[in-house]
């Protein structure tokens, strides 16, 4: 009787050993198979805040991008992210502002920024190369820059809104007087010409060098005032490496009005 309750004791603490070990290793074998949380993954960052408006990573490269809708960029090379910054910084200051003079102010129409759209089409120089005129090779042109459409006319729309309030800010009260014209037409066009070579006659250039005079003071009182308007704000940039030691006006250029009410992106 002894020894048949030990053997029944013997076997009872097998079963119960194995049944141990097999749900161990059904539970490592379960840890296992279980899916474990990956790495976390950066998808974007605030690299500067204005005014409590936060500008994101994104927001630089998708500036870079947009950046082939300006022709005033020729010759200078790709934006880099440090002027892609400033020019954001920019652009949150002036709206801001725009909110703040004139609350109500009235968007800019459909038919505006598909005007200005399709002047870009039509003049860009980048435009012009990959057809833009047609459709084919406008959406050639924006699958090329990882452009879309939609992004392109809410990027318009916003240069269509600060450019008009420069103009109605800064243009109404400059008055470009005849001796004015007279003395750039003297001093520095005529100069321009090579002795012998056909001189265009005042009358027919006077209405341009009134347009460019106009242009050079609109565009320092619109300097001016936005670097006074960047002093009295909050900009606080977050990653050291977009920090820049002095301002400067250049990053700005692209919002600055140009004769006959061009926005520097290639429109005239």
């Amino acid at each position: 009787m002894r020894h048949r309750l030990q053997i029944r004791l013997r076997t009872t603490l097998r079963l119960t050993c194995l049944l141990a070990g097999l749900a161990s290793a059904g539970s490592v074998q379960a840890l296992a198979q279980t899916p474990q949380p990956a790495a976390p993954v950066v998808l974007d960052r605030v690299v500067a805040v204005v005014n409590s408006q936060a500008i994101l990573s994104s927001d630089l490269d998708e500036e870079i991008r947009l950046s082939v809708l300006d022709s005033g960029r020729g010759g200078l090379g790709a934006l880099t992210r440090k002027t892609a910054l400033e020019q954001l910084i920019a652009r949150a200051l002036i709206q801001q502002q725009i909110r703040q003079e004139d609350a109500q102010a009235a968007d800019p129409t459909q038919a505006e920024v598909d005007a200005r759209l399709a002047e870009i089409r039509k003049l860009l120089p980048a435009c012009i190369h990959q057809n833009c005129a047609t459709e084919a090779g406008w959406k050639a042109f924006l699958a090329a820059n990882g452009l879309k459409q939609e992004r392109v006319e809410s990027y318009l729309r916003y240069r269509v809104e600060i450019l008009r309030f420069i103009e109605q800010r800064f243009r109404r009260d400059i008055r470009i007087t005849q001796p004015g014209i007279e003395t750039y037409y003297r001093d520095t066009l005529l100069p321009q010409y090579a002795k012998g070579e056909a001189v265009p006659p005042f009358d027919e250039v006077a209405p341009r060098i009134q347009e460019i005079l106009l242009q050079r003071q609109v565009n320092a009182l619109f300097e001016d005032w936005l670097t006074k308007l960047r002093t009295q704000g909050e900009v606080e940039v977050l990653d050291p490496a977009l920090e820049t030691p002095e301002v400067s006006g250049s990053p700005q250029s692209s919002l600055q009005a140009n004769p006959k009410g061009g926005t520097g992106d290639g429109s005239q």
